[in-house]
């Protein structure tokens, strides 16, 4: 089995994969509902950091515990976890994420039996100077929280470790990442999709292995197909599988994502320090930052939007599928602008909304006609 099939595999059999990890280490598993939350110090504690997703079913056991016009992905994760799909957590935890989320990890901590629970004042103002000090604090206490569960401190050895792992996992999916620029990617976007995925629910060592693997392995692997249209996909949180094989099997290839179960979730890595807890701090606050912390600086700029911008150059793109999980209230505000931006600079832009279930079939017709709209303006530049 290549590389790509076991990212999937382990992204299908989650929980199977989850059991089986602590039945083989005997350790703790501790799952996240946001990528600002530091895996660093659960790694260095030897606790494998699990994201929760959803499961793109119905969420018909929510309803009394969060509004429905709150985004389709913070119900569906407490659907799953109200349906006890995460039975074998150890541990629930949140980054102060938006308040969707927020109140699904509410509504989590009261009805979904989990030992061990802890939220994470992560700030939102990110670029004020205030944000590293503080959260370095918050850190601290958090890893103080982590010892006195596990029974066991967390030395600066277990924290460089800890940084290493994160670290080297970033580093090897940004080699991988490379192939995408090639004219006709020898990974496809459903397939890059798969391993930023599996990376959030996988040991980073094992899945470090398997990207060690993938990467001798791209040079020398070709695909029998027409990349056709290179796209970006940006906006909310995106494990929809069979949308981005639909748009990949009707003429084109993501080439390129700025999402927290993408690039956004990997970009940057922890500079190492003496100071390993502010060295995480910093890290955190400084990386490509979500919609709902892209503000607090004194000069009122986006850092998203260049960043968006160079990706799409990099990558060569000839459009944007821009996306926004419904009522999804960050990205609602965000996609306007960046609309704008991107159509500014030459990047035909094309807007839809996710619920928990994607309308693949409307979907197809509407991706279709923006494909032949690239197409025709490009017959005349």
């Amino acid at each position: 089995m290549e590389p790509v099939e076991k990212f999937t595999d382990a992204w299908r059999h989650r929980r199977d994969y989850a059991i089986d990890w602590k039945e083989r280490t005997g350790g703790k598993v501790v799952g996240y509902f946001c990528t600002y939350v530091p895996e660093e110090i659960l790694y260095a504690a030897d606790i494998l950091p699990v994201r929760i997703l959803g499961g793109h079913q119905p969420p018909n056991l929510v309803a009394p515990h969060v509004f429905d016009m709150w985004c389709p992905f913070c119900r569906d994760c407490l659907n799953e976890g109200l349906a006890g799909k995460y039975d074998y957590l150890d541990g629930i935890m949140i980054a102060q994420s938006c308040l969707h989320m927020r109140q699904a990890f509410g509504a989590w901590e009261i009805h979904v039996p989990t030992p061990w629970k802890y939220y994470l004042c992560m700030p939102n103002a990110v670029r004020s100077p205030r944000a590293k000090p503080f959260l370095a604090g918050e850190l601290a206490e958090f890893k103080e929280a982590v010892e006195e569960w596990t029974g066991k401190p967390i030395t600066d050895e277990a924290l460089d470790k800890g940084i290493e792992t994160m670290n080297t996992n970033r580093r090897l999916m940004k080699q991988v990442y490379e192939f995408r620029k090639e004219d006709n990617p020898s990974i496809i976007g459903t397939e890059a999709m798969m391993m930023v995925w599996a990376s959030q629910l996988m040991d980073k060592r094992e899945h470090n292995e398997l990207l060690k693997q993938l990467v001798e392995e791209l040079p020398n692997r070709k695909l029998e197909r027409d990349p056709g249209i290179r796209l970006m996909i940006v906006g909310s949180e995106n494990d929809d599988r069979p949308f981005m094989e639909m748009v990949e099997s009707i003429g084109g290839t993501f080439v390129i994502e700025d999402h927290c179960t993408g690039s956004r979730y990997f970009w940057d890595e922890v500079v190492p320090d003496k100071d390993r807890i502010s060295a995480i701090a910093h890290r955190y606050c400084d990386r490509i930052p979500c919609p709902s912390k892209d503000w607090g600086a004194t000069d009122w700029q986006r850092k998203r939007f260049p960043h968006i911008l160079n990706l799409a150059r990099e990558y060569q793109v000839e459009g944007a599928i821009l996306t926004q999980q419904k009522f999804c209230d960050p990205h609602e505000l965000d996609i306007p602008s960046l609309r704008r931006f991107l159509e500014g600079n030459g990047i035909p832009c094309y807007f839809l909304e996710f619920e928990v279930t994607v309308p693949v079939g409307q979907f197809r017709i509407r991706v279709e006609a923006f494909l032949e709209q690239i197409r025709a303006e490009e017959l005349f530049v």
